[in-house]
């Protein structure tokens, strides 16, 4: 018997007369960074008539990574796969269908982030070859340890990921005999039981294509007569694993809309009508019936609505006739009435059709289109009396802007105080579409940092620039900045402006978060130009657990008291003194006992010269390269804090909160090699694990390392 070790992953490849195809495929998977020896790839021959069989062994001979095994075609893709399942040996498995290939570096890095991040699944970017549709939206960023109501994971649920094999086994995960949507239930069983879910979005990982003869399943047993079984199994998987409320909504409305409605939509008038009536519609009746609750028909789209209103009302012709004539109805206009926009579909307030408004109700989704031409400080800035002018144009689509009435919107971060609103002055807009009916649509405003908030200064703090953009009655509000023109023009500069108490100057720094939207650092972390103080080391104290030690030097004159300050987004403040190791200014340590600290996210700063002669100055803490998370007891129960990078001056933040307790258990038996407790096929248990923080804006960031904003 062998006393290798296992290999970390298991790559299985269904193939059923693939060629050409084939080769890239496992040739791919032969070159992965990872190495031969940490590999073994399962390929399966499901009964193939056309040479694949001949060149899995000619690819085998002197490879002992492959193994090639030939079975009976089943006509399917899930039995070979699940030969492959009950084969395989490794730390993981990744299923890599014949007709598309790996990048070399795949492997490695999908199984470098599992293991940094102790989770379960990992999705590595997919590529189009030849134009077939790939999913986007998950991979706009890498996600290190994310969830499936976090991130957009679940809009994608084919099977070419890398699963842990302990889950697998764990839930008894096999694909359904089915010869379309067989991957879906799999891995909405996955999502919904893995510790967690990893994303890389910065490299090509997986590489996807149709054949040259375009024989692949997707496309060969693309009729409703393959998808039904697969369709139904996936609302009940869903069904089994969430109990009814929020979440289960947030992973229905995904059936509902691409599983429901889109073949209901797509491919129920080429059936004939016998079928369509007697064979698949009840069908569909009933997975409306069963899973489309009231609260997920008011989140999905105006057609997917009345498609499901006409449904659960037993109405076949209805729903045949709206699905025969979608897309000439998809660009129908839009009704404007008090304040709400409808789609003009010819059932719209139709007394012959007896549909309500609501199934027709577009406004919270049209799109709002915006950009920002310039932003720029007016003023000398030596008085401190700038203001910060932000000039663009803002409309919503399919409204005319007809006596626009926009107003931007200043949101504190963290806080529950009221918002802040300011009205802005119209102006034209030239180049937009739609025949001059956005001509109206362009705007200037003025942001006075010193009397914003009512004639007083702008606290202290993050604060999300947002538009309420109205038009013809009709309100939407939007996160301002992620279009806007190039240039110094809208990349403005920190400025000393009066906006303290008792007219003391304070820095505000208009900065772009990570995801492109403005927003304003008012005194909190930002550059602070001459603040004559350099931090050097930010460390965690050797001998007491959860205290920060912070070192530097004030190079400075004589600026007062000097204080490390902690601040969070409810407004309390913790503050230390530092100490010097000579007179001051010199050489100075702080000490910060972060496990006192509450729940929640900290920034730090430190500050001078609040009892001086000079204005209050600060400047940041920032994080340095090695500075990891730790752990304490409070009360018994353990807590940890997480340092992030924070806001414009990337300066050091951290993340407290409770461990909790069950995530804890279960990733130290993963790293013994032994199976969670408590874990068994059929369990509710969603994702759990620390979540990181919601950046400026409300965006998550779940163990990004740094909170993200906007």
């Amino acid at each position: 018997m062998s006393s290798a070790p296992p290999p970390r992953v298991s790559v299985i490849v269904p193939a059923y007369n693939a060629m050409p195809e084939l080769t890239r495929a496992i040739t791919s998977a032969l070159g992965q960074t990872l190495g031969h020896d940490r590999i073994e790839i399962i390929a399966v021959n499901d009964g193939s008539t056309d040479g694949t069989g001949a060149e899995l062994e000619r690819l085998a001979l002197g490879c002992p990574a492959l193994r090639v095994v030939h079975q009976e075609n089943s006509g399917c893709a899930g039995r070979p796969r699940n030969t492959g399942l009950d084969l395989a040996r490794g730390d993981f498995v990744f299923f890599l269908d014949s007709d598309d290939y790996l990048g070399p570096d795949a492997l490695r890095r999908m199984v470098a982030m599992a293991d940094e991040n102790g989770t379960d699944i990992v999705l590595g970017k997919i590529a189009s070859v030849g134009g077939r549709a790939v999913p986007r939206a998950v991979f706009s960023h890498n996600q290190p340890r994310t969830d499936i109501f976090s991130s957009a994971a679940y809009l994608t649920l084919g099977p070419w990921k890398l699963f842990r094999r302990s889950l697998v086994e764990r839930l008894g995960l096999r694909f359904p005999p089915f010869r379309n949507c067989e991957d879906k239930p799999f891995t909405v069983a996955a999502y919904l039981n893995a510790s967690g879910i990893s994303v890389v979005a910065d490299y090509d990982c997986y590489y996807v294509r149709y054949r040259e003869d375009r024989s692949n399943l997707t496309l060969t047993a693309g009729d409703l007569v393959h998808r039904m079984d697969g369709i139904g199994l996936c609302f009940e998987t869903v069904a089994r694993y969430l109990e009814p409320g929020p979440r289960r909504d947030r992973a229905m409305r995904r059936h509902v809309e691409w599983e429901l409605c889109g073949p209901l939509r797509g491919l129920l008038p080429r059936e004939s009508e016998r079928d369509a009536r007697e064979r698949f519609y009840p069908r569909f009746r009933q997975w409306a019936l069963n899973w489309a609750s009231e609260e997920i028909c008011r989140q999905i789209d105006a057609p997917d609505r009345l498609l499901v209103h006409l449904l659960l009302a037993d109405r076949f012709e209805d729903v045949l006739t709206v699905a025969r004539n979608a897309k000439e109805d998809a660009r129908r206009g839009h009704v404007v009435d008090k304040g709400r926009v409808y789609w003009a579909h010819p059932f719209f307030r139709d007394p012959a059709a007896a549909v309500p408004d609501d199934c027709f109700d577009v406004t919270d989704r049209l799109p709002v289109h915006h950009r920002l031409d310039a932003a720029r400080w007016h003023g000398d800035g030596d008085d401190g009396n700038d203001v910060l002018r932000l000039t663009g144009h803002a409309y919503i689509e399919h409204v005319a802007a007809l006596h626009p009435r926009t107003e931007v919107v200043l949101r504190r971060y963290q806080s529950d105080r009221p918002e802040i609103r300011l009205p802005v002055t119209p102006r034209a807009a030239t180049g937009l579409p739609d025949d001059g009916a956005y001509d109206n649509a362009g705007f200037t405003v003025e942001i006075d940092p010193a009397t914003a908030d009512g004639g007083a200064p702008l606290e202290r703090g993050l604060w999300n620039i947002y538009l309420d953009v109205r038009a013809q009655g009709v309100s939407r509000t939007v996160r301002f900045g992620n279009t806007r023109e190039g240039g110094a023009a809208a990349h403005p500069e920190p400025r000393c402006v009066t906006a303290g108490p008792g007219g003391r100057t304070t820095v505000v720094t208009p900065y772009f978060t990570p995801y492109g939207n403005l927003s304003l650092d008012v005194g909190q972390v930002a550059h602070h130009l001459d603040a004559p103080c350099q931090v050097t080391e930010a460390a965690w104290h050797g001998a007491r657990s959860g205290v920060l030690a912070v070192s530097g030097r004030l190079t400075g004159a004589d600026v007062g008291e000097v204080l490390l300050r902690a601040e969070n987004g409810r407004g309390e403040v913790r503050e230390v003194p530092v100490r010097w190791h000579d007179e001051p200014p010199g050489d100075f340590t702080v000490r910060l006992p972060v496990r006192r600290l509450a729940r929640g996210l900290w920034t730090l700063t430190l500050v001078m010269g609040e009892d001086g002669p000079e204005p209050c100055r600060a400047t940041v803490v920032p994080r340095f390269d090695g500075l990891a998370g730790t752990r304490w007891f409070r009360f018994g129960r353990p807590y940890y804090a997480k340092p992030l990078t924070w806001g414009p001056a990337m300066a050091l933040a951290f993340e407290v909160a409770p461990v909790k307790v069950a995530t804890g258990v279960r990733r130290r038996l993963r790293r013994l090699g032994r199976p969670p407790f408590g874990t068994r096929r059929g369990n509710r248990r969603g994702p759990d694990g620390p979540a990181g923080p919601a950046g400026p804006g409300g965006s998550p960031g779940r163990g990004t390392g740094r909170a993200p904003a906007g």
